[in-house]
């Protein structure tokens, strides 16, 4: 059988007579990098919004690890090890690159809140927040101001504050929009490298990341499933091909 750590059943979410996500039946591998993906408006976001719990479906189940979460709040969920890195980057822009990793790791310390801890308490966390950002290529930025990061390398901390919170499904949502080429390349390298034991679930625009590093990929198309599969079977989907091009699968065999 296989080992399925996220499931969704005719996952369902309407907005006042606009139904964004429609019957959505998804499932996520263990040790994958799943790509969701689909044209604008398709309702990946959404879908991602009802995993984390900051919307409420309509109708429908998700299930992590078996369990039914349906019903769980986002602080739950993210103490169940489901965490989310953002579309917009996510991280505390005047405090040190060391310091942004040390907050994810006091998470796990059970002092996320005492904001009144003297420093020294905090430097057990060093040896640790300086690994993460070996791993994710920044430990020559330790000591840098957040703000004054170049934007590629500010997703690619990022995602070292994610992975502080040792998350067994990693949420990434859009991760190298807005990127020039060099970003783009480095931060698809640093998603493989990070996913070693790991399980990912992106929302990505870009073709060439999801064909490079993904396992698996869901189609969205009007916030309903089109199309799902490896990347060579989801490409040459006539369906996929429209949804994509405006063009019919007949068309485009007519332009060659």
């Amino acid at each position: 059988m296989s080992d399925v750590i996220l499931e969704t059943r005719n996952l369902t979410k309407e907005f006042k007579g606009f139904t964004a996500v429609n019957d959505v039946n998804l499932q996520v591998q263990r040790g994958h990098i799943h790509a969701l993906i689909g044209p604008n408006g398709a309702g990946k976001t959404t879908c991602f919004n009802l995993l984390t719990k900051f919307l409420v479906p309509t109708s429908g189940h998700i299930l992590f690890n078996g369990k039914d979460i349906t019903r769980a709040r986002p602080a739950q969920i993210a103490r169940m090890g489901i965490i989310r890195s953002f579309q917009i980057s996510a991280v505390f822009p005047h405090l040190t690159v060391l310091g942004n990793v040390r907050i994810g790791l006091q998470r796990n310390l059970g002092t996320s809140f005492h904001f009144w801890r003297s420093e020294r308490s905090l430097n057990s966390l060093n040896e640790r927040a300086m690994a993460l950002l070996a791993e994710v290529d920044l430990a020559g930025f330790a000591d840098t101001v957040t703000v004054d990061l170049p934007y590629g390398r500010k997703r690619a901390l990022e995602i070292a504050t994610t992975m502080a919170m040792e998350p067994e499904l990693m949420l990434l949502d859009e991760p190298t929009q807005g990127m020039g080429h060099e970003d783009v390349h480095r931060v698809t390298e640093l998603i493989k490298k990070v996913s070693a034991g790991r399980t990912i679930l992106m929302v990505e625009h870009n073709m060439n990341v999801v064909s490079g590093i993904c396992d698996r990929i869901s189609v969205l198309q009007r916030g309903a499933m089109l199309a799902e599969g490896s990347y060579a079977e989801v490409s040459k989907n006539p369906q996929v091909m429209e949804a994509y091009m405006g063009t019919s699968a007949s068309e485009l065999e007519g332009a060659h």
